[in-house]
């Protein structure tokens, strides 16, 4: 596999993410030293436009798992993903956690305020605040 952030994107599954915002990179980062996962995550906006304009709208929003050139998941769903793909027991049995029914309205109803509110989280800065939908 191409381990390059933009490489054969539109083949594999990778998790993109915003680039722009401190707190996601932030998040991601820790995942990434930690959890070991095997899937990629890369900033969408090092991804091929060609693969991310068509959702401009969710990955100002929310992380999504692109599977070859379609999107598998996302929210909480792709990071159970990403975590799920991790060599150590623990990071996998997080990510089966974030998909039991009974944990998983819970765990988007946590997902939806740290998104708008991530700017406001540690490493979160002006630039991480979602834009509000225009009326």
């Amino acid at each position: 596999m191409n381990n390059s952030p933009t490489g054969d994107a539109e083949r594999r599954t990778v998790l993109a993410f915003d680039g722009d915002c401190g707190f996601c990179q932030t998040a991601v980062r820790k995942i990434q030293l930690r959890a070991r996962p095997r899937t990629a995550a890369v900033a969408w906006q090092t991804l091929p436009p060609q693969l991310t304009e068509p959702h401009l709208n969710r990955l100002d929003r929310e992380v999504l798992l692109f599977d070859g050139d379609r999107i598998r998941a996302g929210g909480v769903a792709a990071l159970a993903a990403l975590l799920g793909s991790s060599p150590a027991r623990a990071y996998r049995g997080v990510g089966m956690l974030l998909r039991l029914p009974l944990i998983r309205p819970a765990a988007n109803l946590v997902y939806r305020w740290v998104a708008r509110n991530r700017q406001r989280m540690p490493g979160g800065t002006a630039a991480c605040a979602v834009p509000r939908p225009h009326n």
